[in-house]
């Protein structure tokens, strides 16, 4: 017991200064998210609290953060201008068909996470992690360039002058500290993120800067300020949300897409997490419990979220390596909105700005550069189509592209990799050894290895260096024995799987005869729906 304590208490100086960092960021992440949903500030706030306090303490990947995240606000915001027109004149029924929704998405979470559908995460295919974690560092990137826009004459347009060059120097000086501090080895173990915004927010409060903070980035998009109280339960979703097909019809579409987005950038940040820290994560258990803080939030009044890769990365960055970051930073922000609006409502958004640039910076796999031109053109393409689409659409469209693109260009190559080597044997027996996969995509290829017009009375076919993986292989196998015994000669099968020998003489009982049974038969599995 001793031990396991131990084991725990020595990084808790770290989790909770990384966690502290975390808060901060997620602050104007989750009001900039609520804004862009068309909601309250405080339903992100809220549902940034809920989110990642329920999967910190329950989630498949300790230091991991979760919250209210760009990827779904904006699938969220014609749910809301939908939602509100279904309602008399008047009335914003938006939000509560917005909370119903999230209650079903979290639903169809944990029903992937019980189906055990996370593991199908380790399909995805390197080029296509490269290209999401590109596409969202460039996200990240776009999103912060809106923090240099302010209002005039209840427009929003770009800083000019001498406002621009005060939050380029701020936020350069963020920056600075934050790239400065690890090469001091004198410094103390404070993440270099929180010195960065603890400087500048005092630079900006003794110096009485006129610069945007938190609390005017709030009142510019007709927020009230940061302050309220706890979630409360929302009764009102019962009640004005009418509990019938025709709700079930216009939510659950939305209800699928965010599900599989939030899972989808859950799990590949959680496989990015794993890599930076070189441990493994549970991808079923972060299933269950995105799930389940989705329902919660959705209850009490929440946006719905997912994990966030840059809030990760920060707290990973500064140190962060238990569940206690992620809960110290769930609760933190519940403090910060209960107790201390008035305090974080000073803090400048170039100090934000500068921790997240430097997120990006961390982010982005540079690397991807230097190796485009010595990987594989559709290795290439996949990485650039998945970044790009992740920019233009959205993570889910991006990844599952991706895959897909992965799929077909593995499928085209290994298509093009069956051989037959022919011989005759001494009683003039021609033998047609095959090498290489066969499967739907090589069928083609298989089938004009054969001369069964031209070949002898007796053909042997042996398969001990190829693998029958498919349906259709095992189709094309059958028919070919077919189209020998119409040409009126005789074929004889070695060296199939006992699974593919089955599942033949199962369809054609006739085959029995054909198929050769030997000791050295190999021995796999087949993707295959009975015969018929």
């Amino acid at each position: 017991m001793t031990e396991f304590v131990r084991k725990r208490v020595a990084n808790a100086k770290n989790d909770i200064l990384s966690g502290l960092t975390v808060a901060l960021a997620l602050v104007p992440e989750a009001v900039a998210f609520a804004f862009v949903a068309g909601v309250d500030p405080l339903v992100g706030l809220y549902a940034a609290f809920m989110i990642g306090l329920i999967t910190s303490v329950f989630g498949g990947r300790p230091g991991m953060i979760s919250g209210a995240t760009g990827a779904l606000a904006v699938v969220m915001v014609s749910l809301v201008a939908e939602g509100n027109a279904m309602g008399a004149p008047g009335e914003q029924l938006g939000l509560y068909y917005l909370f119903a929704t999230v209650i079903l998405m979290g639903g169809i979470q944990m029903l992937a996470g019980v189906l055990k559908l996370g593991k199908f995460v380790r399909l995805i295919p390197h080029p296509v992690m490269m290209g999401f974690v590109n596409g969202l560092a460039i996200v990240i990137f776009l999103s912060q360039l809106g923090m240099f826009k302010e209002f005039v004459d209840g427009e929003k347009t770009w800083m000019q002058g001498g406002d621009l060059i005060l939050m380029i120097g701020l936020v350069l000086l963020t920056m600075a500290i934050m790239w400065g501090l690890p090469k001091i080895k004198a410094t103390s173990k404070l993440p270099e993120a929180l010195i960065g915004i603890a400087v500048v927010s005092a630079i900006v409060i003794f110096g009485k800067l006129d610069v945007a903070t938190v609390g005017s980035f709030i009142k510019d998009g007709g927020g009230e300020g940061l302050k309220g109280g706890l979630p409360q339960f929302q009764f009102d979703i019962f009640s004005k949300v009418p509990m019938n097909f025709e709700t079930f019809k216009f939510i659950g579409p939305y209800a699928l897409i965010l599900a599989a987005i939030g899972l989808i950038e859950s799990l590949m940040t959680l496989n990015l997490i794993d890599e930076l820290t070189e441990t493994r994560g549970n991808s079923n258990r972060e299933c269950l419990a995105q799930g389940g803080a989705n329902i919660v939030t959705g209850l009490f009044g929440g946006m719905g979220g997912c994990a966030m890769i840059g809030q990760s990365i920060i707290n990973i960055k500064g140190g962060g390596r238990t569940r206690l970051s992620g809960i110290v930073a769930a609760v933190t922000l519940l403090l910060f909105i209960l107790f201390a609006s008035g305090l974080i409502e000073q803090v400048p958004i170039a100090a934000l700005v500068g921790v997240m640039f430097m997120v990006v910076i961390g982010t982005f796999a540079w690397s991807s550069f230097r190796i485009l031109n010595k990987i594989p053109l559709t290795d290439a393409i996949v990485l650039i189509a998945v970044s790009s689409l992740t920019v233009f659409f959205d993570l889910a469209v991006a990844v599952i592209a991706g895959v897909i693109m992965s799929a077909l260009a593995f499928a085209w190559e290994n298509a093009k990799k069956i051989r037959a080597r022919k011989h005759i044997k001494e009683d003039g027996t021609k033998v047609y050894e095959i090498w290489g996969p066969l499967f739907f995509g090589s069928i083609q290829a298989f089938n004009s290895k054969f001369d069964i017009a031209n070949d002898p009375e007796n053909v042997e076919i042996d398969f001990i260096e190829s693998r029958v993986s498919d349906h259709s292989a095992l189709e094309a196998v059958f028919n070919l024995v077919g189209k020998y015994e119409e040409a009126g000669k005789t074929v004889r099968i070695k060296h199939l799987s006992e699974e593919c020998q089955a599942l033949m003489i199962k369809a054609s009982p006739r085959l029995a005869n054909v198929i050769e049974h030997d000791v050295d038969d190999p021995r796999y599995h087949v993707m295959a729906k009975a015969m018929k």
